[in-house]
């Protein structure tokens, strides 16, 4: 009889396991890729939110002229 918790590829299994897996510590001073990106997506939305307000400033001069 089939075990229903068997993944015949082991791929489940392993994406489990390094998902669960802790972050090695680093050095002191070192760069982390677990650290803060706020500061990034702020800018990023800061310029979707101009150019957007560019774009509609662009189509409503284009209408009104």
């Amino acid at each position: 009889m089939a075990d229903n918790d068997y993944d015949p590829a082991g791929s489940t299994q392993m994406f489990r396991a390094f998902v669960d897996e802790t972050p090695a510590p680093q050095a002191p001073g070192s760069v982390s890729t677990y650290g803060r990106s706020g500061g990034n997506r702020t800018g990023v939305i800061a310029l979707v939110a101009v150019l957007a307000v560019a774009v509609l400033g662009a189509v409503i001069w284009l209408a009104v002229k």
